[in-house]
C-alpha cells in the first residue's frame, strides 16, 4: 500500500533512477543524450542478403504462404488480379484502396469499389508503403486512400507492391516512413502472409483471425 498520490508505477520508477542514479540536476543532460541516440536511429548488425533482392523477396513471402505474380506496369495489375480470382474460384467483386481507383479494374472484368473494407467483403485490394524482403513483410500505412480494413476483414487480401519499393529490412522500412511521411499514420500494419494460429494442438491453421490468403503483384515499373 502506498500514501499520498504515490502509486505502484510511480514508486517502481523511483527506484530505478535511484538505482542509475538519476536526479534533478543530471536528468536534462540524460534526456539529451537519449534524444541523440534516437535522432541518429542508430542500426546495429545485419545478416547478409543476396544480391537478387526480388528472388529473396518472394523466398521469404512463399515461405510464408503467400503467393506472387510479376507484372510490367501497374496497367496490367488488373489482368493479373483478374486472373489469380479466376484461377481460385473466387469472387470478380470486392473492395479496392481508393488509391488504385483508376487502373482498369472494368476492363479486367472485375467489379470492385473504391471503400473501405466491409465484413461481408471475399476480396480486398489494396496498396503497399513497403515491403521488407528479409522477412517476406508488406508495411501498410492506414489513410484515406488506404484503409486497413481492406486488408483485414476479406478472406483473400491482393496487394500491389512497386519492385522499387521494397526494401532490404525492418530498420530500412522504419527509415522510408520517418523520410516520406514525416508523421506516422494512425496505423502501421506489417502483414507476413495469411492469419495463421497453432493454438490447437500446435496445428497450424490459416485464416484464424484475418484472411485465407494473401496475393501479391509486383509491378516491376519504376
Amino acid at each position: 500500500m502506498h500514501g499520498g498520490n504515490v502509486t505502484a508505477r510511480d514508486d517502481i520508477l523511483g527506484r530505478l533512477r535511484s538505482k542509475l542514479g538519476r536526479n534533478a540536476q543530471n536528468a536534462a543532460t540524460a534526456r539529451q543524450a537519449m534524444g541523440e541516440v534516437l535522432e541518429r536511429h542508430p542500426g546495429g548488425p545485419r545478416p547478409s542478403q543476396p544480391a537478387d533482392r526480388l528472388a529473396y523477396f518472394r523466398q521469404r513471402s512463399e515461405a510464408l504462404s503467400t503467393t506472387i505474380d510479376e507484372v510490367a506496369a501497374f496497367a496490367d495489375a488488373p489482368a493479373a488480379v483478374a486472373a489469380y480470382l479466376k484461377r481460385h474460384g473466387l469472387p470478380l467483386a470486392g473492395g479496392v484502396a481508393p488509391g488504385l481507383s483508376d487502373l482498369p479494374w472494368a476492363e479486367a472484368g472485375l467489379r470492385f469499389e473504391a471503400r473501405g473494407g466491409r465484413p461481408d467483403d471475399l476480396v480486398g485490394i489494396t496498396g503497399c508503403f513497403c515491403a521488407i524482403a528479409e522477412t517476406g513483410t508488406l508495411m501498410l500505412c492506414s489513410g484515406h486512400d488506404t484503409p486497413a480494413a481492406l486488408s483485414l476483414l476479406p478472406e483473400t487480401h491482393i496487394a500491389l507492391v512497386r519492385l522499387s519499393r521494397i526494401v532490404a529490412a525492418m530498420e530500412d522500412a522504419w527509415q522510408l516512413a520517418r523520410d516520406e511521411l514525416g508523421r506516422l499514420p494512425r496505423a502501421v500494419n506489417f502483414v507476413s502472409g495469411p492469419s495463421r494460429t497453432g493454438d490447437i494442438e500446435q496445428t497450424i491453421v490459416l485464416g484464424a483471425h484475418g484472411p485465407y490468403r494473401v496475393h501479391l503483384v509486383v509491378i516491376r515499373e519504376a
